[in-house]
Formats: C-alpha cells, sequence, structure tokens
C-alpha cells in the first residue's frame, strides 16, 4: 500500500502516521484546515507588525526620532533600530524553544502575538524626539526588542503547528500557510502606510499619519489570538506529552548533538533573509523615495511598487511548497538560489533608472526567487530536527539566520552607498549572501516525508548532513 493511502485514514502497522493523535486516529480534514488557516492569519498579524516599523524606519524615523545625529547618519540610526531587534530574536527562539518542547506549540503562539501586538500599538502612542528628547529613541528602541522577543518565538511555533498536522506527502504546501504569512504582512503593512500616504499627505504624514497602522494592530491582534484559540494542539507534541517524553532540557540536548546542523541551517535562510530585507528592512523604500538621491520617487508609488512585489512573493512562496512536495526540499532551493541571484542582479540597475515602472519589475522579478527560497523552509527545518527538541531547534536557527541575514542588511546596505556613492557593491554584498544559501542547501540531504512523531527519534536523530552519519 502507498504512503499517500495511510496519510489518509489507514495507520501503517508499528508506526504512527502524520496527524495522529494520542489514540492512533488521524487529525481531520477540517481541523487540519483549521490550523492553515489559523496559522496564516497569525503570522501575517505578527509581520504586518514587525514589517510596519520598518517601514516607518524606511520613511519618518530619521526624522522624527534621530534626527539631531544629522540627516545620513540619522537614516543609519533608523535602520540600526531595525537591526538590533535581530539580537534579540536568539532569546525569544531559546524561551519559545524550551516552552514549545516542554509545554507545547500553542501557548506560545498565543504569547507571541500578544507580546508583538502590545509592542507595536505602544510604537504608534510614542512621543518624538522634539516632545520628550532622548527617551523617545529610547522608548523606540525598547519596543523594537520587544519585537524582536516576540518575533524569535513566533516562526517555530507556526510552522511546528503547520507542518506536524499535515499529511506527510503535503508537508511543504502545508509549511508554505505560515509562511506566506510574512509576504501577507509586507503586503498588508506596505498597503496601509500607502493608503495613508494618500489619507494624509505630506506634514500630515509625519504628524499622525504614520501611527495609524501601528494603532490598527490592537485589532488584527484580537482577531489573531480569537483564531488561534480555536486550534488543537500539535499531534506530535500531544503524543510526546502523554508519553511524558518532553525532553527536561531541550536546548542543552540541541547544541550537544545537532550543533553544526543549527548553523548550516541558520545559513540557509540567511541567504534569503538578506536580499528580503532590502524590501521587509525598508531599505529600497527609503534609498528610492530620497529626494537628493538617485531615485527621487513619490513614496506612494514606491510603497505600491512594495505592494505589487508582495503579492508575486505571496504566489511564488505558496507555489514553492507545492513544487517541494513534488520535487524535494532541497531541488526547490536550489531552483529558488538561481532564480534570486538572477533578481539581484536585476534589483539596482532597475531602480537606479528612476523609472517607476522598472522599480516595479525589478521587486516582482526579485520575489519571485525569494518565493522558492522561503517557502519549503518549514517543511526543511521541520524534517531535520527530531521531535523532541524539535521546536528549539527550528526557532533558534531561524533566529540565527535572520541575525546573518537581515538583521544589519539594510545597514550595510546604507554604509555601503554612502562609503562608495553607488550600488554595485551592494549587488556583490547579496549575491555573496545568495551564494552562501546555495553552498548551505548543498551540504543537506532531502529528508522530504521522513516520519515526524517520536516513535522515530533514533531515525530523526541521525545527521542530515551530508558526509556526517547517514540520513
Amino acid at each position: 500500500m502507498s504512503s499517500s493511502s495511510y496519510e489518509h485514514g489507514q495507520q501503517r502497522p508499528g508506526s504512527q502516521p502524520d496527524g495522529f493523535t494520542p489514540t492512533g486516529t488521524i487529525a481531520s480534514a477540517t481541523e487540519r484546515r483549521r490550523v492553515v488557516f489559523a496559522t496564516v492569519v497569525g503570522t501575517t498579524v505578527e509581520w504586518y507588525d514587525f514589517f510596519i516599523y520598518a517601514q516607518a524606519a524606511g520613511l519618518v524615523f530619521a526624522t522624527l526620532f534621530f534626527q539631531p545625529a544629522g540627516e545620513g547618519f540619522a537614516q543609519i540610526l533608523a535602520f540600526i533600530t531595525v537591526g538590533i531587534s535581530f539580537l534579540f530574536r536568539p532569546l525569544g527562539a531559546f524561551l519559545a524553544g524550551h516552552l514549545g518542547d516542554r509545554y507545547g506549540r500553542r501557548l506560545v503562539l498565543m504569547l507571541t502575538l500578544i507580546l508583538m501586538g502590545v509592542a507595536t500599538t505602544l510604537v504608534g502612542l510614542l512621543p518624538t524626539y522634539a516632545a520628550i528628547g532622548i527617551a523617545a529613541p529610547i522608548l523606540l528602541i525598547f519596543l523594537r526588542i520587544v519585537q524582536g522577543i516576540s518575533a524569535g518565538g513566533e516562526w517555530g511555533g507556526a510552522v511546528l503547528m503547520a507542518v506536524e498536522h499535515a499529511p506527510r506527502h503535503r508537508r511543504g504546501l502545508f509549511g508554505a500557510s505560515p509562511q506566506i504569512g510574512v509576504p501577507l504582512g509586507l503586503l498588508l503593512a506596505s498597503g496601509t502606510m500607502a493608503l495613508m500616504t494618500v489619507i494624509a499627505p505630506g506634514d500630515a504624514f509625519l504628524e499622525w499619519g504614520w501611527r495609524v497602522p501601528f494603532l490598527l494592530s490592537i485589532v488584527l491582534i484580537l482577531v489573531g489570538y480569537y483564531i488561534r484559540r480555536r486550534v488543537e494542539e500539535s499531534p506530535v507534541f500531544t503524543e510526546l506529552a502523554a508519553r511524558k517524553e518532553q525532553a527536561n532540557t531541550p536546548i542543552a540536548q540541541l547544541f550537544r548533538k545537532h550543533t553544526p546542523l543549527v548553523i548550516i541551517a541558520a545559513l540557509v535562510f540567511a541567504g534569503n533573509n538578506a536580499v528580503g530585507y532590502m524590501t521587509t528592512g525598508g531599505y529600497i523604500q527609503g534609498y528610492a523615495t530620497n529626494p537628493e538621491g538617485p531615485v527621487g520617487l513619490d513614496r506612494s508609488d514606491v510603497l505600491g511598487a512594495v505592494t505589487l512585489s508582495a503579492v508575486s512573493w505571496l504566489v511564488f512562496t505558496w507555489l514553492s511548497g507545492y513544487v517541494a512536495d513534488k520535487i524535494g526540499r532541497r531541488n526547490t532551493y536550489l531552483i529558488g538560489w538561481v532564480l534570486q541571484l538572477g533578481g539581484v542582479f536585476l534589483l539596482f540597475p532597475l531602480v537606479n533608472t528612476g523609472s517607476l515602472m522598472n522599480l516595479t519589475i525589478a521587486l516582482v522579478v526579485l520575489a519571485v526567487g525569494l518565493g522558492f527560497t522561503y517557502g519549503p523552509q518549514a517543511a526543511l527545518y521541520t524534517e531535520l530536527f527530531p521531535a523532541s527538541i524539535r521546536f528549539s531547534g527550528v526557532s533558534i536557527s531561524y533566529a540565527i539566520g535572520a541575525i546573518l541575514g537581515g538583521a544589519f542588511a539594510p545597514t550595510i546596505a546604507q554604509a555601503i552607498v554612502q562609503a562608495t556613492g553607488s550600488t554595485g557593491a551592494v549587488t556583490v554584498y547579496l549575491a555573496g549572501m545568495t551564494l552562501l544559501g546555495l553552498i548551505a542547501t548543498l551540504l543537506l540531504r532531502d529528508r522530504s516525508g521522513i516520519p515526524l512523531g517520536p516513535d522515530h527519534e533514533e531515525e530523526q536523530a541521525k545527521s542530515p548532513i551530508i558526509g556526517v552519519g547517514r540520513a
């Protein structure tokens, strides 16, 4: 009998199929759909909050919170605050990993959603430097750190809920559901900001228009919280808890046995994240709208182009999940790295023409490769680590990859342009990060379809690194 037939209701003798519960039954199609919907909505809300900050950093924070530092350095400081939050993602990942492996994925998802929403809403209420002086940027940085802690814990819980509920032959597609929350969050953030530039143009945007997207977060959080409350715990964790086989010190076990794997998995994500943060980190928005720069486009036009690129990113992230189930996670990534490299070499030559059409084409094309190097990540990461330490493994790898990749990518790009007067070296930097992700991918075996339940910990614990042990 084929593997897929077991996934649809029959239990393989002596094993537990994906989506099982402690009673041996399989999660219903209704529950699976509810999980997919909840992970999409929840991650969209989380990343809307996260990206709204980056958008504002590229557009207004230099003027409102860091202006005394001088025009050029003020923008660098604004981008540094975007990157600072990444340094605290590992803290969020460590905390979430411990809680998620000990007490469940669902608990962590609820906590991170609330934490992110509160921090984002408070940013919208902050007085500026002109009102309270140095306390304004200090409070802004503190709230960004809180966002970073939340983001560090969110991703691992969302992808495990999706993939551990999935049928074995559809893990790539199910895993892509929380992944599309990122372009959806960017789409929502860019669209909201663009709308506010129309509703509150010019000085009105600086005075109060930028605050509205932050304040809307409280409504989105309430919606996300309600939806996530209705989702059942991951069947893999439910089985671990029923057997009382949760790891007592999951993080210690992870680094004792799987440190090289964590590093390689982190480098895979770093290759995607550095390039993605050209838009999600607000760099392109700031670069293309700078009236003294080589492009000088209108703020609302650029935000509209970013919004279209988010649509492209969403479509190809979802498509890559489907492709990953057909040809494997590794092969899908390899296609993605080639597409991303092509997008990198096109990006600044098109943007620097000063044409809105060319800017839009550059961002939309770049998003194709980004989708193919992001969509399969949930399934890839989930299949790399043993069940008892899986939350810690995926969360910490993701957080480290975010630091190595996107944390300071906008700051690095800004510094390079100011030092050289051109974007050529930025292209070299982004191409190098893409090649780093490609090399890391080549070091991993494809483990598509490996059993995820606690009955198969021994098989899961074998290293997926090529040349180390056996898959």
